[in-house]
C-alpha cells in the first residue's frame, strides 16, 4: 500500500510537545516500511527523522490552548501549517491508497468527505471540545470505518464510541532494555501541564520521602513553579525531554512509574515504555492506562485523585515482579501484533476507494 501519514500541526516531530503522538506516528511508519508499504510523512518544518521520509511543510503552528473549555471555537491562524499540510495532502491524494490523520484538529475531519482517497483518523485523545465532538460524529456517519482509537476508555468519551476501531498501541521493544534491579527512586513522565496531574505524584513523593524524577516537555512553566512552591520538601528532579535511548535507561532504574493524570488518557504510552523496562506502573484507574496495567501483577490501579491509595501502592511496589512486567509488554504490545491490527484496519477501508 501507498500510505500518506499527516502529523499534528501543533509542533514538529522532534520538539517533544507532541509526546506520544510523535512516537506513535514514527513507530507505525517504521513498522509499515518494514512490511513493504510505501510511506510518506507530512509534518511541520524541522521534522526531519532519520530513516523516515518526511515532507516538511512551512506555516504557523496550530496554537495549543493551555486550558480549553468544551465550548471553545476553532482557531486557525494566518498562513496555517494545518491548512498548508492538508492542501498538500489534497494535491497528492491520487498517489496514495490511504491518508492517515494523526492530529486532533477540526479541519481534517471537515475535509474528509471531500477527498477521493479515503482518510483515516487515528484519534489521539478523548472528547475535549464540542466542535471536535460534532466533527467526529459527522465523520462516523459519512465515512464509516475510518475512526481509530487507542482504547475503549478513550472511545467511550464520544457519543459514537461504537464507530471506533480499537487499535491499542505498541513500542519497539528492541529499544528498551529490561532492568531487573532498580534504584530507590520513582518516575513520572509526560507533558508538564495541569491535566497530567503531576502535583499528586510530587505530593506522594514528599509524604513518602522518596526521590521522584520528572521526565517530559515543560509545556506550562508556571504550573511547574507552583508545584515546586507547594511542595518544598519533596525530593524532585526535572530530567527534561529525553531521546528514547536516554529515557529508557533512566526510567529502567526507577522502582515504579506514577501516572496521576486528571483527564482520560487515550493510551498512556509511557506505561508501555515502563513495562518494557520491567518497571511496574502505579496509575489512577482512569483512561487508557487502566486497560494496560494488570492490577497486582504489572503494577497497581488506585482510586483517581486518592493520595492515600497512591502512597499505599508505592509502599507495596516490591510485591510486583519486574519480569512479569516485561513479559506483558512482549505479549501484548509488540510491533508485530500492532502492525497486524493496523494492516487489517487499512485493508477493511480500502474497498471503499
Amino acid at each position: 500500500m501507498k500510505l500518506l501519514f499527516v502529523s499534528s500541526p501543533v509542533s514538529s516531530l522532534n520538539s517533544g510537545r507532541l509526546g506520544g503522538v510523535a512516537l506513535n506516528l514514527k513507530t507505525i511508519a517504521t513498522e509499515m516500511i518494514q512490511r513493504g508499504h510505501q510511506i510518506q510523512i507530512v509534518a511541520p518544518t524541522d521534522s526531519t527523522v532519520a530513516s523516515l521520509p518526511v515532507k516538511e511543510i512551512p506555516g504557523e503552528l496550530q496554537p495549543l490552548i493551555p486550558e480549553p473549555t468544551y465550548n471553545d471555537p476553532v482557531i486557525i491562524p494566518h498562513n496555517s501549517v494545518l491548512a498548508n499540510m492538508w492542501h498538500y495532502a489534497h494535491q497528492v491524494q491520487a498517489d496514495y491508497d490511504l491518508i492517515i490523520d494523526f492530529g486532533y484538529e477540526w479541519l481534517p475531519f471537515y475535509l474528509s468527505p471531500f477527498f477521493k482517497c479515503p482518510v483515516l483518523h487515528y484519534v489521539c485523545i478523548g472528547s475535549w471540545t464540542g466542535v471536535m465532538d460534532r466533527a467526529i460524529e459527522r465523520v462516523a456517519h459519512l465515512c464509516p470505518g475510518t475512526l481509530g482509537a487507542h482504547t475503549k476508555a478513550q472511545a467511550a468519551t464520544y457519543s459514537v464510541a461504537e464507530s471506533f476501531r480499537i487499535l491499542g498501541g505498541a513500542i519497539d521493544l528492541t529499544q528498551y532494555q529490561f532492568c531487573p534491579e532498580p534504584g530507590n527512586g520513582l518516575a513520572w513522565a509526560g507533558r508538564i501541564s495541569a491535566e497530567k496531574g503531576l502535583e499528586d505524584a510530587v505530593a506522594a513523593a514528599q509524604k513518602t520521602g522518596i526521590h521522584l524524577q520528572v521526565f517530559g516537555y515543560l509545556q506550562d512553566p508556571e504550573y511547574w513553579q507552583q508545584i515546586c512552591r507547594d511542595y518544598p520538601q519533596a525530593s524532585i528532579e526535572y530530567m527534561g525531554f529525553l531521546p528514547t535511548k536516554e529515557f529508557q535507561s533512566a526510567l529502567g532504574k526507577c522502582q515504579a512509574l506514577l501516572m496521576t493524570h486528571k483527564w482520560v488518557e487515550a493510551l498512556g504510552r509511557v506505561a508501555l515504555e515502563a513495562l518494557a523496562c520491567g518497571v511496574p506502573v502505579i496509575s489512577y484507574r482512569r483512561g487508557g492506562s487502566s486497560e494496560i496495567v494488570v492490577d497486582g501483577r504489572t503494577g497497581w490501579l488506585v482510586e483517581p485523585d486518592n493520595l492515600d491509595e497512591l502512597i499505599a501502592a508505592i509502599k507495596g511496589i516490591n510485591q510486583i515482579d519486574r519480569h512479569i512486567c516485561r513479559q506483558r509488554a512482549e505479549m501484548e504490545y509488540s510491533l508485530s501484533i500492532f502492525g497486524d491490527r493496523l494492516e487489517q484496519w487499512f485493508q477493511d477501508v480500502l474497498p471503499q476507494k
